[in-house]
């Protein structure tokens, strides 16, 4: 999927302003710590305190209630949550020191969106901020390292990703293998039996009689009016035809010699098996689907996750919109121009035609089960969190150059997580981490 403008997840403003003062600890500068708050780790020259451990860990609690989900004993889970936000430092340090800036048309867009999302005006936002001691040009820079994280993040790792044309190659020979086993063929077969146990002379006299039947093959005769007249099959009556067939249900010897053969063209040597001697013509063909392809075309309205709101307010606002729009109060155009915060926006969210391994799985998959006109429900992938609309499909096929191009696009997606663990993995060694125990 192409790079995403960066967009707040909406919620109550209430949550929003209790999100962003742990964040402020993430800022060159320390913001002085709570009553009863403490340090538990460095990172670099950012810190983790322990109020932000445990609001974490709440909303994590809170997540796992709502989706029934089985979380790991207290102290594993502490440990867990700890090593995800010096995660976070690390990758903000190295986000800032990449080089890559944020521009301010991007962040002035998203900071307005929270204020948008929360359905006040940016002076009212800023008066709350005031009203809860935030610096506004603070939160500012919060909502700028949120963007320039992800940004640097998603740069760094597709540039590790390494598909080499022996990888494409491999995986377009599993494809093809694949088709093989589904495509059909229609198969018509001169058969001059061998009886079991047969001497060698009765062996050669049968040879000689299917050759006589190729060399009229050959010289122009009907290949139906030989079969009718010497072969000694059960589908003699029909001129030899067997009759259109997937692979699997044909000898594989048959399937062998016809492969490389087109409609109406005969093999050009006998073919010896068990049964006898058999010149086989190949009447019509079925691909397989490998090298056609379904391509759908799709719009989104995206909105970005951020640490500042929750996933679930981001899916409840994007519901809105569906009702909205089923409701016939707005059209899917009109919301994505004015909300979505990528590059399809100024399109009324139009991705184009698109096929498999163009998106990320999530995206894809619910792509995939919606009807032309259907809208999804909100879905969340890394790029934040989507609502869908299927606009048409249509079957291609595939020259060369976009076989490969696809084959590239899915061995890419594929690599991507554990292209990712390695460079988090090598941040992480590079960091400074130091852990600070609990004060007596």
């Amino acid at each position: 999927m192409t790079d995403a403008l960066f967009v707040l997840r909406p919620v109550l403003l209430a949550l929003l302003l209790s999100a962003a003062a742990p964040l402020l600890h993430a800022q060159g500068k320390a913001a002085p710590l709570r009553n009863g708050d403490y340090i538990v780790a460095i990172v670099n020259q950012e810190l983790v305190t322990a109020s932000e451990v445990q609001t974490r860990i709440s909303r994590v609690r809170a997540d796992a209630a709502r989706q029934r989900a089985t979380l790991p004993p207290d102290d594993q889970l502490y440990r867990d949550v700890l090593d995800a936000l010096i995660d976070e430092r690390v990758q903000l340090t190295h986000a800032r020191e990449s080089g890559q800036r944020v521009d301010d048309v991007d962040l002035d867009r998203a900071v307005g969106n929270v204020a948008v999302q929360n359905q006040i005006t940016m002076a009212q936002l800023r008066e709350r901020l005031r009203k809860e001691g935030i610096d506004y040009a603070r939160f500012r820079t919060n909502v700028r390292d949120q963007l320039l994280t992800e940004r640097v993040r998603e740069r760094e790792v597709q540039a590790r990703i390494r598909v080499t044309d022996a990888d494409v190659d491999a995986y377009l020979d599993k494809r093809r293998e694949a088709a093989s086993a589904v495509a059909e063929y229609n198969i018509a077969q001169i058969l001059v039996t061998v009886p079991e146990g047969a001497s060698a002379a009765d062996t050669a006299r049968r040879r000689e009689r299917a050759e006589a039947a190729q060399k009229r093959v050959q010289a122009g005769e009907a290949f139906e009016v030989v079969a009718r007249e010497l072969s000694e099959d059960s589908n003699r009556a029909a001129g030899g035809v067997i009759g259109m067939r997937t692979a699997e249900r044909l000898p594989d010897v048959f399937v062998s010699t016809v492969r490389s053969l087109k409609p109406g063209e005969v093999a050009p040597e006998l073919l010896r098996t068990g049964a006898g001697f058999h010149l086989l013509k190949l009447v019509d063909k079925r691909e397989g689907e490998a090298f056609r392809m379904q391509q759908t075309r799709a719009r989104h309205i995206l909105l970005r996750p951020s640490a500042q709101l929750s996933a679930e307010a981001a899916q409840k606002r994007l519901a809105g919109f569906k009702q909205q729009i089923e409701g016939g109060k707005a059209s899917f155009d009109q919301l994505a121009r004015e909300n979505s915060e990528d590059g399809s926006a100024a399109l009324g969210g139009d991705l184009g035609w698109a096929g498999a391994g163009t998106f990320v799985p999530e995206f894809e998959e619910t792509m995939n089960r919606l009807a032309i006109n259907g809208i999804s429900e909100p879905v969340v992938s890394r790029f934040g969190v989507h609502l869908i609309q299927v606009t048409d499909r249509r079957a291609v096929s595939l020259d060369i150059k976009q076989q490969r191009e696809q084959a590239r696009n899915v061995l890419r997606e594929q690599k991507f997580d554990d292209a990712y663990t390695e460079w988090l993995r090598e941040l992480r060694a590079r960091a400074y981490v130091e852990m600070r125990e609990a004060p007596l």
